[in-house]
C-alpha cells in the first residue's frame, strides 16, 4: 500500500500521519512529508526535530546533522538538540566537529551520555589511550562500560582479554545481538570458527523469529522483495554484521558461493542504501564473475570517509592479480597517506617488488629475493620455537606457534615465491621455474598450491611425464569421490602425462569416472554446462595435433564438443580453434596429410559453431581494458566463419 502524499493529507492531519509513518518505521515516506512542510514553515521546530530524526534512523548522517544545525541556530539554548548533533556528527564520522559539539554541553543532565559518545568518538579516532581515560570515568557497574573496554582491548588486538569483558556483560545484559556479535567476532580472530559459527548462527536464528518481516534469505531463493530500508529495526537485529561475518567465514574455507549466498540472505536493501563493508564484500566475492563492478565498488569506497581498512590492500591485489600494475602504482602514488595506516612493511615491499619487475625483472626478483630470505629465516625460527615448546611440554604455545607458522607462510611466504616463479614462467623459462620451487620444499612439500604449481612447470617441459602424474595424482585423489571439484585442466594434464607414460587403462578410468559424475549433474540438473570431460579430450586431441596426427586429433576434438549447446565455451573454443589453424597451416605449406573425410567433418563443425556460438564469446575482456572488443567480432560464430573461410581456400 503506497504511503500518504503532502497532497492527500487533510489539513490538521499531518500530525497524527507523520507520526504513524515514524511508528510504522516508513521514514524515508516521513521525510518526503516533512521536508513539504518545511518549504511552507521553514523554521518549525518540530518538523526540524522529526525531520532530523528520521534523517538519523535511515542513517543518512549528514542530511541529519544539517537539520540539527539548523535548529542549534534557531534554538541554540535547546542542549538536547547539540547532543544529537554531536550523535550525528559521530556517525558521519567526523571525529573532531563531533568531540567540540560535546564540549559545548552544559547540562548535567547529559553528562552520563557525553562522556560514552566522546569515548566512543575517540575509540572511533583510533585515539585509544584517551578512549581508555574516558572509559574508565564511566559507572563500573554499567555494562556499557564492560563493552567498551572489550572493543578497545579488540582494537589493541588483546583478543583473549576482550572476550572475557563481552562474556562477563553478556552474563549481566542477556543475549544481546550486538555482544553476540562482538563475541563472534573476536572468535573468528582467536582463529576459534565453531565458536565464532555458533553465535553467528544464535543471532540469525533469535532475530528470524522476531522479526520475520525482515525477508531473511528470500532474495537467494529468488524472491523479489521491497527494501526494508536502513532502520532502527535492522540496526538492532545485527542482521548485516553477523551475515557479513558468516560470509568471510565461508570465503576463508573456501566457499565462494556459501560466502556469496551469505550475503545474498541479507534483509534485502538497495544499492544506495548498503553499508560500506557489505559492498567492499560483494566486490570481493563477485570480482570473478564481474571485475569492473568490482572494481568500481572498491575505488568508490576509497574515496569515502571511512572505508573498510582492507579495501586499499584488496584494490592493489586485484590491480596485480589482473596485471595492472600501472593502475597499481598510481593508487599507491595518489594515496601514499594510506600506506603506513593501511599496509605492513610487508605488503609495501611486495607490491613495490611485483610493481618494479615490470620494467625491470632482475631488480624486480632481486628486491623479492629479499623477501624471500627474511621469510624463510623467519619460518625456521619458528619452526625452532615450536619444537622447543613441545619439548618442554607447552603445547598450548607450540599450537598458537604453529597457527602463526601457517599463516606467515600462506599469507607472505607462498605469495614472494609464487611472484618469483612467474617471472621466469613468463619467460618460458620452465626449469628454473622448477629451482624456484625445489628450493621452498623444505616449507611447501604440504601446501597444495604449491604442488599444484610443481606439477604444471615439470608437465610443461614436455619429458618428466611421469614425475608430473605423481603430483596430479595427490591433488585428485584427495577429491576423487567428487572429480568434478578438481580443475578441468588438472585432470586434463593427469591423462595426457598417463598417455605419454604408456599408462592408457588409468587415463580410460579416470575419464570413465569424469564421465560417471557428469552424467550424474545432468540428471539433477539439465541446464547446468559440464566442461570437465570435454576439456580432458580436447587437451588429448590437442596433443594427437601436435604430433601431427590431425585425423584423430581433430576428430578426438570434434567429438568432445557434442551436444554444441551444452559443450562451446570460451575456454572449449580457444583449444579447438587453436588446432584447426595449426592443421590449416601445415595443409596450405603441404606438410602433412589430411584425409578428405576429415577435411568435411571440419566444415560441419564450423557450420554447427556458427549456429551454436552467437552468445559466446571468444576472449573475456579484461575489465579495466580501455577499448572494447567489437560485440559481432568477439563471438565463435563470426571466428568459425572465418575458420571455414580458410579452409575452402585450403581445399581448392
Amino acid at each position: 500500500m503506497a504511503p500518504p502524499s503532502s497532497a492527500e493529507i487533510r489539513e490538521g492531519d499531518y500530525t497524527k500521519a507523520i507520526y504513524s509513518l515514524i511508528k510504522e518505521q516508513q521514514f524515508k515516506d516521513a521525510i518526503l512529508v516533512l521536508e513539504d512542510q518545511l518549504e511552507f514553515h521553514p523554521n518549525s521546530r518540530a518538523a526540524l526535530s522529526l525531520l532530523g530524526y528520521c534523517y538519523f534512523y535511515c542513517q543518512d548522517f549528514t542530511n541529519a546533522t544539517l537539520a540539527y544545525e539548523r535548529l542549534l541556530y534557531l534554538f541554540p539554548k535547546a542542549e538536547e538538540y547539540r547532543l544529537y548533533y554531536a550523535q550525528s556528527l559521530y556517525h558521519a564520522c567526523l571525529y573532531n566537529e563531533a568531540m567540540d559539539a560535546t564540549c559545548q554541553i552544559e547540562n548535567a543532565e547529559f553528562q552520563g551520555k557525553i562522556l560514552k559518545l566522546q569515548a566512543a568518538i575517540k575509540n572511533g579516532a583510533d585515539e585509544l589511550a584517551d578512549a581508555k581515560t574516558l572509559v574508565d570515568k564511566c559507572p563500573k557497574d554499567d555494562p556499557d562500560t564492560e563493552i567498551n573496554r572489550g572493543c578497545l582491548l579488540y582494537k589493541e588486538g588483546r583478543y583473549d582479554e576482550a572476550l572475557q569483558r563481552f562474556n562477563a556483560a553478556s552474563q549481566v545484559i542477556g543475549y544481546d545481538p550486538h555482544c553476540s556479535y562482538n563475541m563472534a567476532l573476536t572468535h573468528y580472530r582467536l582463529q576459534n570458527i565453531p565458536m565464532a559459527a555458533k553465535h553467528i548462527a544464535d543471532i540469525i536464528q533469535n532475530e528470524v523469529s522476531q522479526h520475520p518481516e525482515m525477508g531473511v534469505g528470500v532474495m537467494t531463493e529468488g524472491i523479489e522483495l521491497p527494501s526494508v530500508g536502513n532502520t532502527l529495526t535492522l540496526h538492532d537485529t545485527a542482521f548485516i554484521e553477523a551475515f557479513n561475518l558468516k560470509a568471510a567465514f565461508e570465503f576463508d574455507i573456501q566457499n565462494p558461493k556459501g560466502a556469496r549466498e551469505a550475503l545474498t540472505d541479507m534483509p534485502p536493501r538497495n544499492e544506495d542504501e548498503l553499508d560500506a563493508i557489505t559492498l567492499h564484500n560483494q566486490a570481493i566475492l563477485n570480482m570473478e564473475n564481474n571485475p569492473t563492478e568490482g572494481f568500481e565498488k572498491l575505488q568508490f569506497l576509497l574515496s569515502q570517509n571511512p572505508f573498510p581498512p582492507e579495501t586499499f590492500q584488496n584494490l592493489l591485489l586485484l590491480y596485480c592479480k589482473y596485471e595492472c600494475y600501472d593502475l597499481a602504482a598510481d593508487v599507491l602514488a595518489d594515496y601514499a597517506h594510506l600506506t603506513y595506516k593501511y599496509l605492513t612493511p610487508f605488503m609495501y615491499d611486495l607490491f613495490d617488488a611485483m610493481i618494479t619487475q615490470q620494467t625491470s625483472p632482475e631488480e624486480g626478483y632481486r628486491k623479492l629475493d629479499e623477501l624471500s630470505n627474511k621469510t624463510a629465516e623467519a619460518l625456521r625460527k619458528l619452526t625452532k620455537q615450536v619444537t622447543e615448546s613441545k619439548g618442554v611440554g607447552q603445547d598450548a604455545v607450540a599450537s598458537k606457534l604453529c597457527t602463526e607458522y601457517d599463516e606467515m607462510l600462506a599469507s607472505k611466504y607462498i605469495p614472494v615465491l609464487m611472484s618469483q616463479a612467474k617471472i621466469f614462467w613468463d619467460k618460458e623459462n620452465y626449469a628454473q621455474v622448477e629451482k624456484i620451487f625445489r628450493k621452498s620444499v623444505e616449507f611447501c612439500n604440504e601446501v597444495d598450491v604449491w604442488k599444484l604449481n610443481v606439477a604444471h612447470v615439470i608437465f610443461m617441459q614436455e619429458n618428466k611425464f611421469r614425475e608430473a602424474a605423481s603430483f596430479y595424482e595427490a591433488i585428485v585423489k584427495k577429491s576423487y569421490a567428487h572429480v568434478l571439484d578438481v580443475s578441468a585442466i588438472v585432470l586434463a594434464n593427469l591423462c595426457v602425462s598417463y598417455i605419454m607414460t604408456g599408462q592408457n587403462e588409468e587415463a580410460e578410468e579416470l575419464m570413465r569416472k569424469i564421465e560417471r559424475e557428469e552424467e550424474q549433474v545432468a540428471f539433477d540438473n539439465p541446464e547446468q554446462k559440464l566442461f570437465h570431460l570435454c576439456i580432458v579430450n580436447m587437451v588429448i586431441g590437442t596433443l594427437y595435433c601436435a604430433k601431427g596426427n590431425y585425423d584423430f586429433g581433430i576428430s578426438r576434438i570434434i567429438k568432445s564438443l557434442e551436444p554444441y549447446s551444452k559443450k562451446l565455451g570460451t575456454d572449449t573454443w580457444f583449444y579447438a580453434k587453436r588446432c584447426f589453424l595449426s592443421m590449416l597451416e601445415k595443409g596450405a605449406k603441404h606438410t602433412t596429410n589430411v584425409r578428405d573425410n576429415v577435411y568435411q567433418d571440419c566444415i560441419q563443425f564450423l557450420q554447427h559453431c556458427e549456429s551454436f556460438g552467437r552468445n559466446v564469446k571468444t576472449l573475456i575482456e579484461s575489465p579495466l581494458e580501455d577499448s572494447p572488443l567489437h560485440l559481432g567480432k568477439n563471438t565463435v560464430t563470426y571466428e568459425s566463419r572465418l575458420l571455414k573461410s580458410l579452409l575452402l581456400r585450403v581445399l581448392q
